[in-house]
């Protein structure tokens, strides 16, 4: 619950910071307005802690420019052709942005610039009421022309203007809704949510790459969980991941299975829940957490009715891994990102033979070897995809994996399993059978890799020995 004199408290305090009390000086002794806005004043209110610096200014960019100059020790104008000046003062990254009135030509989510002449004006263009307050500087006047502090009492998120007009303009609030809606633990007004519903198509006229960015910063929020729903319930997401959606099997009375849905916004809980407790600190492990939503993607696809009422998903991991790659290179993400996900999507499922019966050494190594650079990571997924009630079967199954993962812990002890290797490399495979480079010199790599994984260290003249045994069998 919002405290408002603590809120007010926290806003002078943020007034009183080097950073915000130098440009303040600066503009006022320049004759221009300057305020702090939308998230640094949320956040002051909230008690949260301020990351980014934003202000807003009657000043155009050439005035910005000449006001930041002498108190910065750098300066970018690289948005200049949108009011936006950037710097460093006091050792902290701001960005001072001129009065805007946009204006939005209905076909792309790019505004026709328009600098305004009141911050009002400014306010009213803003997504959300609770990002749509500033903090006058250095007068520490707070500006709430739309209601945002209400709004932060209550915890809802509301647009400035008609939500079917906002997101008229720029379809991407729809996405930052469900963002919000997590970040902030906010429910969203009802008006609000039914504009997204009806404008859920218009999201086709922006990029992949800002849609990208939005589904990152969702699940790099506290409860990404919370924002999924939104997306799902509105039908927002079929714009840009109906695969997700598509999880939500239809029950038939004969056939029981677990609700795959449900059990997936499970898995994504529990996966953030290990990997905080097992990297305490760190950055939200995005690939991780996209990985324990998209995991069972392949289910829908691969759904067969058994007789007798049960239902099958075989190879569900390794289409569902082809599934993800398509639809995140659609997105846009980075090569290595994709890799991950799809990686761990293919080989979640791989250790639950495991449970069935102990595996040789041999199998714990190409397990390692297999998860390559992931395996910390598919420790977490493969702990959070149990969610069976029944207690002892989730005790043997988090029982047997605290025994592979013993196993793997000993075995780099052994011989640093992280990084195994055939015990003669290419060149050496060529002197001893004589052989240029090409696909037999591939091929006996191979032989001996899987030597090394069944065997472990054999020495390099035992498996030259082996080497020419297996060459001579094999012509």
């Amino acid at each position: 619950m919002l405290n408002m004199a603590e809120g007010l408290a926290r806003l002078g305090a943020l007034a009183a910071e080097p950073v915000v009390a130098t440009l303040a000086d600066a503009f006022a002794a320049a004759g221009f307005d300057l305020a702090l806005v939308g998230g640094p004043v949320r956040d002051a209110l909230l008690g949260r802690t301020t990351n980014d610096l934003d202000f807003t200014t009657n000043a155009e960019p050439d005035d910005i420019l000449a006001i930041v100059k002498p108190i910065a020790t750098a300066h970018w104008d690289i948005g200049r052709a949108f009011g936006t000046i950037g710097a460093r003062v006091q050792g902290e990254q701001v960005e001072i942005t001129t009065y805007r009135a946009d204006s939005y030509d209905g076909v792309t989510r790019k505004p026709v610039v328009e600098f305004g002449d009141s911050i009002d004006g400014d306010l009213l263009r803003r997504d959300f009421t609770v990002n749509a307050m500033a903090l006058q500087v250095p007068a520490v006047k707070l500006i709430d022309p739309t209601g945002g502090v209400e709004d932060l009492v209550a915890g809802r998120l509301r647009t400035p203007i008609d939500p079917a007009v906002s997101f008229g303009d720029d379809p991407l609030r729809m996405l930052r809704a469900a963002r919000f809606s997590a970040q902030l633990g906010f429910d969203i007004d009802p008006d609000t949510l039914a504009a997204i519903e009806k404008l859920r198509e218009t999201l086709k006229i922006v990029s992949p790459e800002r849609v990208q960015g939005e589904i990152v910063r969702l699940m790099g929020t506290p409860d990404p969980v919370r924002g999924i729903r939104v997306l799902v319930d509105t039908g927002l997401i079929e714009e840009f991941l109906p695969e997700v959606s598509a999880l939500r099997l239809e029950v038939d009375e004969h056939h029981h299975h677990k609700d795959v849905y449900e059990h997936s916004l499970t898995v994504v809980r529990q996966a953030i829940e290990l990997e905080q407790t097992r990297n305490p600190g760190a950055a939200p492990d995005v690939p991780l957490r996209l990985a324990a939503l998209l995991h069972d993607i392949g289910k829908p696809r691969t759904r067969k009715l058994e007789q007798g009422g049960g239902v099958s998903f075989h190879h569900h991991d390794v289409v569902g891994a082809r599934m993800v790659r398509k639809r995140l290179q659609a997105l846009r993400f980075d090569g290595e990102t994709t890799d991950v996900v799809a990686k761990l999507v293919e080989l979640h499922l791989r250790f639950f033979g495991y449970a069935e019966g102990a595996w040789t050494d041999s199998a714990v190594r190409r397990y390692v070897r297999d998860a390559g650079d992931v395996v910390e990571r598919l420790h977490i997924l493969v702990r959070a995809d149990v969610t069976t009630r029944n207690r002892r079967k989730a005790a043997r199954l988090a029982s047997a994996y605290d025994d592979i993962e013993r196993r793997i812990a000993e075995l780099r002890e052994q011989e640093e399993l992280d990084s195994i290797r055939p015990e003669l490399d290419g060149n050496r495979i060529q002197e001893i059978l004589g052989i240029p480079p090409g696909r037999e010199v591939g091929e006996a790599y191979r032989f001996l890799l899987d030597l090394r994984l069944d065997e472990g260290v054999i020495g390099a003249d035992a498996a030259e020995q082996r080497l020419r045994e297996w060459w001579a069998q094999s012509r």
